[in-house]
């Protein structure tokens, strides 16, 4: 799949496409006879379902922003920006209202909950939607979620760390959504790579709460506390033969623990801070143990690299030189920085304008197994609505997070 119009600027419209998706060469033969019976709308306006009004109205003009970087001015197709309000209902009545005005596609909604309002609406009147969720749950033949989702991630990350002989994973999540999520998406990985399944410990809010999970995910019960009844025992001898045993056993390491990477959930500054001060506390220590984080670790790792508890964790996430292009001409267009989640609205809304120039917004085009080249890197959108995306592994360290592993440029290989 060629594409056109590369390098050129619009600026009537403030629109921008030179970093339309690109496809990938090399078409995967067992990806290609799996091809599902093609479904979709051959033509149309394109529908982008945002919330431009409620609590998420700032990221819904975000995305619209962004989306309207990659329709210049007189090409087709035009773009129906719709409202959602942030809501399920609302999500459902634009998707309504835009299948009945004749749209081709759906780019949106935004959340969860709105992306499984719409799915059936959009199934049933066989029209293909790119929502901007990150809940791979969504997925489904027609309903493609483009968001950076807890799969993709930590799919990249143990699989990375697992080439470094790290196999025994243990994981500190929060108990949450979010956290959950992370623990399926690490026992799918496991059993992905015929590894033992991860031990994995939930945190509720409050220090005792973590400090307690932290000494349960440790084991340090059987771990340290044999040693300090040992110590303590010799010293209530009360002789010098007692004394200088508790000497001695005072310089006996503690072992470590049962696994030697421990995936930690937590993005917020200050839990990780806590956390740091519980790990050496209870003899989780790298490099016996190395640690590993979510992709939201990208926005803090400068931070986290001042701490030297987290010199040396991985994490993986998007390249941010793949949408440095991108990230200029928004913030040179609209006069600030655009969120991350902005990539994702530009890379849905460029790859439908691209596929309704190549025959329409069918599933057929939209699940080319040589996928694309997007702002965050190459993706590959399946039959069944999942989607693979190719993420860089980093390192986290003080003078700034360092790529240990780069970003595939194309899907076919063992590392993506």
């Amino acid at each position: 799949m060629a594409l056109a119009g590369c390098g050129q600027d619009y600026p009537q419209t403030a629109t921008y496409n030179s970093a339309l998706p690109a496809a990938i060469p090399g078409t995967p033969a067992s990806l290609a006879n799996n091809a599902a019976p093609s479904s979709g709308r051959t033509g149309g306006p394109v529908a982008l379902l945002v919330p431009l009004t409620g609590d998420l109205a700032p990221v819904g003009q975000a995305l619209e922003n962004a989306a309207k970087l990659a329709f210049p001015a007189g090409g087709g197709p035009a773009l129906d920006v719709r409202d959602t309000g942030g809501t399920a209902a609302g999500a459902a009545s634009a998707a309504q209202a835009a299948i009945a005005a004749g749209d081709g596609i759906i780019l949106g909604p935004l959340t969860s909950a709105e992306a499984k309002a719409v799915a059936p609406i959009a199934q049933a009147a066989q029209v293909n939607v790119l929502t901007f969720t990150n809940d791979s749950s969504v997925a489904a033949p027609g309903i493609w979620p483009l968001g950076i989702s807890p799969d993709q991630q930590v799919a990249r990350v143990v699989a990375s760390a697992a080439s470094a002989g790290r196999t025994q994973v243990a994981a500190l999540l929060p108990d949450s959504d979010f956290g959950h999520s992370l623990a399926t998406a690490l026992q799918t990985e496991a059993t992905a790579l015929s590894e033992p399944s991860p031990s994995i410990t939930f945190y509720q809010d409050g220090f005792p709460n973590l400090n307690q999970a932290v000494r349960t995910l440790s084991d340090f019960a059987d771990r340290g506390q044999n040693l300090e009844a040992q110590i303590k025992a010799a010293r209530e001898l009360d002789t010098a033969a007692g004394r200088e045993k508790a000497r001695e056993l005072q310089h006996q390491q503690i072992p470590p623990p049962a696994f030697n990477a421990l995936f930690i959930g937590a993005t917020n500054g200050d839990i990780l801070a806590e956390i740091a001060t519980l790990l050496p506390f209870y003899s989780v220590n790298q490099p016996q143990v190395q640690l590993l984080g979510p992709a939201l670790w990208s926005a803090i790792a400068p931070a986290l690299g001042k701490n030297h508890i987290y010199a040396g964790a991985l994490y993986a996430a998007p390249d941010p030189a793949s949408s440095a292009g991108f990230d200029q001409k928004y913030q040179s267009v609209y006069g600030a920085p655009p969120p991350g989640i902005a990539d994702v609205g530009f890379d849905a809304a460029a790859i439908a304008r691209l596929i309704s120039g190549q025959g329409g917004y069918t599933s057929a085009l939209l699940t080319d197994p040589a996928g694309f080249t997007g702002t965050d890197g190459v993706l590959r959108m399946l039959p069944n609505g999942q989607v693979q995306r190719g993420l860089a592994v980093f390192q986290v360290a003080p003078s700034g997070p360092v790529i240990t592993s780069p970003a595939p440029t194309s899907l076919n290989s063992p590392s993506s």
